[in-house]
């Protein structure tokens, strides 16, 4: 009984304990949430990029993904709880959908940074 309450002594005197930061946990989320990691179709910093070319009706076209960096929370909550123009649906919870807008906020300042 003693080796126990001496094991889990720590989690009690100093709450919550994780192996991962916050950003390296947003960044894993971010490379693969469900499966297929955001940064396929939006880029590395959420800047957003052309997915596909392809021709339709004898016309060049491109399937672009926008830019996901620059929007507030509550259009970016949205965006991830509704499926459209190609966007999977992937049922992150609120901390999740969180954890991903605090990546790419983070690594828009560290681009705006590197900038100067």
């Amino acid at each position: 009984m003693r080796v126990m309450l001496l094991f889990f002594m720590p989690f009690f005197l100093f709450g919550d304990t994780t192996f991962i930061t916050p950003m390296e946990y947003a960044s894993s989320l971010y490379k693969n949430p469900r499966g297929i990691g955001c940064q396929k179709c939006h880029g590395d910093y959420g800047e957003g990029k052309i997915v596909a070319n392809y021709i339709h009706k004898n016309e060049n076209k491109s399937f672009v993904a926008p830019s996901i960096n620059s929007i507030d929370f509550d259009r970016f909550y949205t965006a991830l709880n509704v499926r459209r123009n190609g966007m999977p649906r992937y049922f992150l919870t609120r901390k999740e959908i969180q954890a991903l807008y605090f990546y790419l906020q983070e690594k828009k300042k560290e681009g705006s940074e590197d900038d100067k």
